[in-house]
């Protein structure tokens, strides 16, 4: 499925590799050079990703991110010459969704930016929060609660239970979740999967050896329900 991404880079080549990979992917894309602009065509166009260089000039790439936050959920995959653990780890508390070291394969680019678009099209249709029964999942903060009360979850268990909650009740198979969930990592397998799930349901259900919120569908693969 088409979609519209916006990309953020003042390197003219960088900037072109960039389209000419993203556009063969079937996405619309516009480029901008400096940060200020990136921030207004954000606003303006509502781009369904944003491809955000951190070193822009007329405003830093984080600053364009921390700002766009507080206005919108769209996807963010930031783009960096600094490989610190400290840079990676500030720019995901500004609000990126995810982060890569210069140089990187244009290919990987690609297979990030079509995780992110995955994730948001089976996410909530009302904002950050997805809500089945007294289970909530909130992309934004990234966050679960169950009856109010907070459940530590992994990176992975979340990317499963925000897939899962953005279509109650729908099932999906195993393939399915993985391709939605794991990124470019290629050593995770469907029987990740089921190890995840199990690690879940001893989160949230209350009696994990017979699930009623995180329910198998035999044949298919896995749902989320309102255990009511």
């Amino acid at each position: 499925m088409s979609s519209r991404v916006l990309v953020a880079e003042d390197d003219p080549h960088q900037a072109q590799v960039i389209r000419l990979y993203l556009e063969g992917e079937g996405h619309t894309v516009e480029v901008v050079h400096d940060g200020q602009e990136a921030l207004a065509c954000a606003r303006a166009r509502r781009p369904d990703l944003l491809v955000l260089d951190v070193m822009l000039p007329g405003m830093d790439g984080l600053d364009v991110c921390r700002t766009l936050r507080t206005e919108s959920d769209v996807p963010v995959l930031v783009l960096t010459a600094r490989d610190s653990e400290y840079d990676l780890l500030r720019s995901l508390d500004l609000g990126a969704d995810d982060h890569m070291t210069k140089p990187y394969s244009p290919r990987e680019l690609v297979a990030r930016a079509r995780t992110l678009l995955r994730r948001t099209r089976f996410g909530s249709q009302t904002g950050f929060l997805s809500r089945v029964g007294d289970l909530v999942v909130d992309r934004q903060r990234h966050t679960v609660h169950l009856a109010g009360r907070p459940v530590e979850c992994t990176h992975a268990e979340f990317a499963l239970l925000e897939v899962l909650s953005g279509q109650p009740d729908r099932a999906f198979t195993r393939e399915q979740l993985l391709e939605l969930t794991r990124g470019t990592d290629a050593y995770v397998t469907t029987r990740t999967i089921d190890v995840h799930i199990l690690n879940l349901r001893r989160k949230i259900e209350r009696d994990p050896a017979r699930p009623a919120r995180l329910v198998t569908v035999y044949g298919v693969g896995y749902k989320l329900t309102d255990a009511g």
